[in-house]
């Protein structure tokens, strides 16, 4: 079965979609990074999948469950329909090695600085790898990038509509035949 490739722009959640309020997870606590909703459209535009990836280490912390992070992600999602941008997928990793949470106390490969995340997604679905990039806050964010073989794009914070034109247009430039 032949599967049409496209890019996928991987990002990071916390800091680079939403404001990090520290373990954010409930729904009336979402306050977008300023240009979120209008990056994410940019990037639906462009043909860019949209792939979030994004520690979630307050499972195994126990403040909150996966339940949580799922009805976080779903109202992200209701909240960027209004502006018609979109997530294709959401993957989240919940494990952390000094846990308190039995079965959540893991060192699991999916959380970054693993690729494991970004990996998956490969697999799962179809992106072409050679074209897609990771937006992240912090170096965990680079390397699990550089750990999955795709390019990484450190934001400085600001506004991320204008980091994810920046991008777009180094993409584009990369990508020319020449």
């Amino acid at each position: 079965m032949n599967r049409i490739l496209r890019p996928a722009a991987f990002l990071d959640r916390d800091g680079v979609i939403n404001i990090d309020h520290g373990y954010t997870h409930r729904p009336q606590d979402l306050e977008f990074v300023s240009g979120a909703p209008a990056a994410i459209r940019r990037l639906n535009e462009a043909g860019y999948m949209v792939v979030v990836v994004t520690n979630q280490s307050g499972v195994a912390r126990g403040y909150y469950g996966e339940d949580d992070v799922a009805r976080f992600h779903a109202h992200m999602q209701r909240e960027l329909r209004r502006v018609t941008a979109r997530i294709d997928a959401f993957y989240s990793c919940p494990y952390h090695a000094e846990g308190i949470v039995p079965a959540y106390r893991v060192d699991h490969p999916d959380r970054k600085p693993g690729p494991g995340m970004i990996l998956r997604a490969l697999r799962q679905l179809p992106i072409d790898a050679g074209r897609s990039f990771m937006i992240g806050d912090l170096p965990s964010d680079m390397a699990a990038a550089a750990g999955a073989g795709v390019a990484g794009h450190r934001f400085p914070g600001g506004d991320l509509d204008d980091f994810v034109a920046g991008v777009l247009l180094q993409a584009s430039a990369a990508n020319r035949p020449t």
